[in-house]
């Protein structure tokens, strides 16, 4: 059988590694596949290939990929290769463009024209947090696509702010998209699927590594306009990403911060060489008011963070108590049947008011939007807001034809 074009990018990719430059080599051979069919000798003779290098193609053939097609196929990612209508023109022009990217949910994301990566601590103060959120649904709220990295703190925060916002947001992530890595995650990866996408350079069962990412940061500030750094110490990734971003003709911006934390050392320190420092949203997006007016709500750039209430859809939600089976006195002989009662989540305090009264009207059962709405009393996009709160706290989850159900609980 014929190996299609797929099939010989991600040989290359798998044979290189993810992250590997490959301008050069591909400006000499035109395509994986002429690259393949050339073989050892006239990799030799283009004196663009280490001998470490000619061994590890030597070493790979495009019918191992076999089980990274069918893995993705399996659970429906996309793979894009530069050859593809979805892959971004930005990261054409890196030196160490993406070979293959493995993408869940809405790839067209990849290619939103005001595209502003958010990246800073995992360990983030409630500051940065806060932050992070306020700013990136402000951010979303005027027409930006917010894109991060997947992690604790700044990025998780950043990804919730542009979602709430009912804005677009993707996640780079620096393993692979069925790598079983960073579980508190999950619900917020299947909601980035609805809002955008989902997107890794690595196979999908890739575990993450200290090198993997550097690697991923790259495709951060790549597809970006600018890079906001909001929470980052002097030797976080986070410096690694602006700092490629610079390199890549990006802007940088900083979040200041205590000066006497030293979370806050790395902002400050972008901010003392020239990184513009951020107080709003309109900081950021009037930096691009003439290459995208139409694009940009400078209206809503401008509103105060103030005004915005944090959604800490982190704090844990606690099993409601199963309700009690009454039993009456009956005759030994006579057993009586136990009826498991499925107990929800008890949200207390972890949810807004309206989040709660939506998630009262949910079960089990796939409910429509519209019927949500009608037993709610609440407009339609209050509950939409409520039911993005909901997703993120991981309670409940969309099905097919626009109906919400909650989700079972385990143990």
């Amino acid at each position: 059988m014929k190996s299609s074009p797929v099939e010989f990018w991600i040989w290359l990719q798998t044979a290189l590694g993810a992250g590997a430059r490959t301008d050069e080599l591909l400006a000499y051979f035109e395509t994986p596949e002429q690259l393949y069919l050339a073989g050892s000798k006239e990799w030799r003779l283009s004196g663009l290939l280490t001998a470490k290098k000619i061994e590890a193609l030597k070493n790979s053939t495009p019918s191992q990929t076999a089980q990274i097609i069918k893995e993705s196929r399996l659970k429906g990612y996309e793979i894009i290769t530069p050859d593809n209508k979805l892959f971004p023109n930005r990261l054409k022009n890196l030196s160490s463009m993406p070979l293959v990217l493995y993408a869940q949910g809405d790839c067209t994301v990849l290619s939103d024209e005001v595209s502003l990566g958010i990246v800073g601590t995992r360990n983030a103060s409630a500051y940065g947090t806060e932050i992070a959120q306020k700013l990136s649904y402000r951010l979303a709220e005027a027409g930006a696509t917010i894109v991060s990295g997947g992690a604790l703190g700044i990025d998780s925060e950043a990804h919730a702010g542009a979602m709430l916002a009912k804005g677009r947001t993707v996640a780079f992530l620096g393993c692979g998209l069925s790598a079983n890595y960073l579980r508190e995650n999950a619900a917020l990866r299947r909601a980035i699927t609805r809002y955008g996408a989902v997107v890794s350079e690595f196979p999908p069962f890739s575990m993450p590594s200290k090198s993997s990412f550097p690697i991923r940061n790259r495709l951060i500030s790549g597809i970006s306009l600018g890079v906001v750094v909001i929470e980052a110490g002097v030797k976080s990734g986070s410096l690694i990403t602006a700092n490629r971003a610079a390199e890549q003709g990006k802007d940088v911006f900083a979040v200041p911060g205590d000066i006497v934390r030293s979370s806050f050392d790395g902002t400050n320190h972008l901010i003392k060489n020239g990184a513009k420092p951020v107080f709003s949203a309109l900081d950021i997006l009037s930096e691009y008011e003439f290459r995208y007016p139409e694009l940009i709500d400078f209206q809503k750039a401008g509103l105060p963070l103030s005004e915005l209430q944090y959604v800490n859809y982190r704090k844990p939600a606690k099993k409601s108590a199963p309700e009690k089976t009454v039993r009456n006195e009956a005759p030994p002989q006579v057993e009586k049947v136990k009826t498991e009662i499925v107990p929800k989540i008890d949200l207390e305090d972890t949810a807004s008011e309206n989040a709660k009264i939506v998630y009262g009207v949910l079960s089990e059962t796939p409910m429509h939007i519209d019927d949500i709405v009608r037993s709610t009393n609440l407009k339609l996009n209050i509950v939409l807001s409520s039911l993005t709160e909901l997703e993120l706290l991981g309670v409940c989850e969309l099905t097919s034809g626009k109906k919400y159900k909650t989700i079972t609980l385990k143990g």
